[in-house]
């Protein structure tokens, strides 16, 4: 079972999460930021990934710390479901249409993590998420779970649709590059290995 549970704690914030990657898209999401809960989901839903989190932060101050440190826990959670990653596919793309938006995504679970996200918002806040901690959310990800993740938004205007249309496309290039392909003998690198 490709499975992580990973509990993090500090003075900000406490979140508890429980992944499977080879789930059926079952979701669980309580952090306190309405939007964020429903952009988790859509990870989960669409990733095929069983995806439980509980999450309290410091939402009086704002949603930072909530989605930033909720993204560490989920690229952990990743890391450590995957272990060595042998048989897995490593790469994953989509270039999904959400509404009027279209969004590429492209990774590469290299273990050598790199982001590189075009977000051309133009408003601050979609309900009681900051959208500028779209980047961080994936940023975090991307680091603890040894991703290099490439995100263009090549077309939208409505930022709801562009933010669900990047959480729906990761999902759906992760499923890809996680799943576990029979021609695929060991881990899918020259190196033998995929660790930085």
């Amino acid at each position: 079972m490709r499975t992580a549970s990973i509990q993090r704690e500090t003075a900000e914030t406490s979140i508890l999460l429980s992944l499977n990657i080879d789930g059926e898209g079952k979701t669980d999401i309580q952090t306190g930021v309405g939007f964020f809960d429903h952009m988790l989901t859509h990870i989960g839903k669409h990733a095929l990934c069983d995806l439980t989190v509980k999450a309290k932060g410091d939402l009086h101050i704002d949603c930072h710390h909530t989605v930033e440190d909720t993204g560490i826990v989920l690229g952990q959670a990743l890391k450590e479901a995957l272990g060595t990653k042998e048989g897995i596919n490593r790469y994953g793309h989509v270039i999904l249409p959400m509404e009027e938006a279209l969004i590429l995504c492209a990774i590469d679970f290299s273990g050598r993590p790199y982001v590189e996200i075009d977000t051309p918002f133009t408003a601050d806040r979609v309900g009681d998420f900051d959208t500028e901690m779209t980047e961080e959310f994936f940023r975090a990800v991307c680091i603890h779970a040894g991703i290099n993740m490439h995100i263009q938004v090549l077309k939208g205007k409505n930022n709801h649709h562009i933010i669900e249309g990047m959480c729906k496309a990761f999902a759906k290039a992760m499923m890809q590059a996680v799943s576990i392909n029979p021609r695929v003998k060991g881990v899918p690198s020259t190196k033998g290995m995929l660790e930085v």
